[in-house]
């Protein structure tokens, strides 16, 4: 792989895990997904960060349960869907959208929830 490759796609994973851990702190904004992207980028510029994302000891057993099975261990479930359904009813009651965009929302707060609880479970 040429240098300015590795470099951009270093960069983005970095951007990646930067955002992952905002996630952390702004219940709408997802972890998982961004370590995951972050994952991806390491995998193809960074084997050793890509082997520091996945032997954390946070985010690692995640991380590998989706890579080797695409799993969602349950606690992690739980707390998906509740705070999905929190946010939702959060934008619901709070900005008082048209039926229309709510029925849209809601529709993707299903569609996700669903794809969630779907995954198969691992580990408790």
């Amino acid at each position: 792989m040429n240098p300015s490759m590795r470099a951009v796609l270093l960069g983005l994973g970095w951007a990646m895990v930067g955002l992952g851990l905002v996630g952390i702190f702004l219940p709408l904004l997802p972890t998982t997904p961004f370590l995951l992207l972050a994952a991806w980028l390491f995998g193809r510029s960074s084997p050793n960060l890509e082997k520091w994302l996945f032997d954390h000891p946070v985010f690692g057993q995640p991380l590998r349960d989706w890579r080797e099975a695409g799993a969602i261990s349950r606690g992690a479930k739980i707390c998906a869907i509740s705070l999905m359904a929190t946010g939702f009813a959060y934008f619901l009651f709070r900005s008082g959208p048209s039926p229309m965009v709510a029925a849209v929302v809601a529709a993707i707060v299903l569609a996700v929830g669903v794809f969630i609880v779907s995954r198969p479970e691992l580990r408790m």
